[in-house]
């Protein structure tokens, strides 16, 4: 595939149910507490909160090395050594963006850019409140976890039966993924929800979790940050999103 064919699956406009219900917090963490994440980590998925999300356009899986590579020699920046198929992991949310203005260009002008946190669950989601984007049981072999064993990535698209609603693949696992939201609780969210989060290396909004995550980070609600510096090693990649067609 050229870098410019991206395969563009239309979102429509639509009402999202975002995050979790207060009331049900705890039972998620009890839910998931063999991974180890205490409750204050699913806290700041609350309130529950019903948003309009207008139409919009995602990239039906990540940017791979193939698609990253041509940027990569045009801007003096790094190549991972995956094969071209694999999600391109390590990416800045600096560097992520400014693909997302190269392509954007060569695209002619089209205003392609990250996701929205919202619009990023929403494709996730679909219409409902599912807790992962292919239903609400976890099935080992949908995504790239680490319950898996592979310990890397994998091509993407490598698990068609883990598809979102709208056909939107690798939205758990595989590699985590950068939007341009920067991370503040939500509306009306418990008073214990941090405000800022210092400890993180970056303050944008990361989705999905990557090949080395529980599958807590499969979740749909999950919204949580780079915590770590060495982005490669926690899998942090990114897709693309633009306006909807017209």
């Amino acid at each position: 595939m050229r870098v410019e064919q991206v395969d563009w699956v239309e979102i429509p406009a639509g009402t999202l149910r975002r995050g979790t219900p207060v009331e049900e917090v705890p039972q998620v963490a009890r839910r998931y507490a063999d991974t180890g994440v205490p409750v204050e980590w699913y806290v700041k998925e609350a309130p529950r909160t019903h948003v309009h999300v207008p139409a919009f356009r995602i990239a039906r899986t990540p940017v791979t090395v193939g698609q990253w590579a041509p940027f990569a020699a045009a801007t003096g920046r790094r190549v991972p050594q995956a094969p071209d198929g694999h999600p391109v992991t390590g990416v800045t949310w600096e560097a992520a963006t400014a693909y997302c203005r190269w392509l954007g260009e060569r695209l002619g002008g089209l205003g392609v850019r990250l996701p929205t946190e919202d619009e990023w669950e929403r494709a996730a989601r679909g219409d409902d409140d599912r807790e992962f984007p292919w239903g609400e049981e976890y099935r080992t072999g949908l995504a790239n976890l680490v319950d898996l064993g592979i310990g890397t990535t994998t091509p993407v698209g490598s698990f068609p039966e883990g598809a979102s609603p709208f056909g939107v693949l690798d939205m758990a696992g595989n590699a985590d993924e950068w939007t341009s939201t920067r991370y503040a609780p939500y509306p009306g969210a418990p008073a214990e929800v941090p405000a800022t989060e210092d400890w993180a290396f970056d303050p944008h909004i990361t989705r999905g979790g990557a090949f080395r995550h529980d599958r807590d980070l499969a979740r749909c609600a999950r919204r949580h940050g780079a915590y770590e510096r060495d982005l490669a090693a926690i899998g942090v990649g990114f897709r693309l999103a633009a306006p909807a067609a017209r």
